[in-house]
């Protein structure tokens, strides 16, 4: 199977930003290859973005909900120092064992560390704070995360959130998932606590600043 394929726009947008490491587009390559649902991959363009949201806040902690096979955390951990932090919240078992792989073999998978199980009962357990979160999880926890994560994020830190245009269907929600989506775009939108600014990179992608 061939590597996701992404609009004519956003193939000419991957060829004017910075090239996708070799081991990351091995990584993509083997998703489309060997698991379901290989369209949840982060993908070239959105990891790039990640990579830079990191850089640009000089993020030494980050948090992460929904890991998959790994592409958007090894994406934020090369922005990340030597010292620099990454903990990321799944709970599919084969995920996992597929993405230790490629942490095992990138000179940044140090940097990353698994926690495995439901990340709202991982959420619980873990201190703050963080200068970056990226949730990419189920859609119905979506607000959920948000409020459980948006404390244990720094002033002026920011949260990514992926997926909020869910197809489009948030322009008319039909299901559990894509009104839980709507009903957390209209939650940021409202909240006093944050800037947002939602921007048309793939599936749609909130940047949160926390106020």
């Amino acid at each position: 199977m061939p590597k996701l394929a992404g609009t004519p726009m956003e193939e000419y947008a991957c060829s004017r930003s910075e090239p996708v490491p070799d081991l990351l587009g091995q990584l993509e390559q083997e998703t489309c290859d060997v698991m379901p649902l290989a369209m949840m991959l982060t993908g070239a363009l959105e990891g790039r973005f990640l990579k830079m949201m990191v850089k640009l806040i000089a993020a030494r902690r980050v948090l992460e909900i929904g890991m998959f096979t790994g592409y958007s955390a090894l994406s934020m951990a090369e922005s990340l120092p030597a010292d620099g932090e990454l903990v990321t919240c799944e709970i599919d078992p084969t995920a996992i064992a597929f993405a230790r792989r490629y942490f095992a073999a990138s000179e940044h998978g140090s940097k990353i560390t698994i926690q495995e199980g439901p990340a709202l009962q991982t959420l619980q357990k873990l201190q703050g704070p963080f200068d970056l979160a990226f949730i990419d999880a189920d859609k119905v926890n979506y607000s959920n995360y948000y409020e459980a994560v948006l404390p244990m994020i720094r002033s002026g830190g920011l949260i990514l959130v992926d997926n909020v245009f869910y197809g489009g269907y948030v322009l008319n929600p039909n299901d559990d998932n894509s009104r839980a989506i709507a009903t957390f775009n209209d939650l940021v939108a409202s909240d006093v606590r944050v800037n947002c600014v939602m921007l048309p990179i793939r599936d749609g992608v909130s940047v949160i600043r926390i106020k």
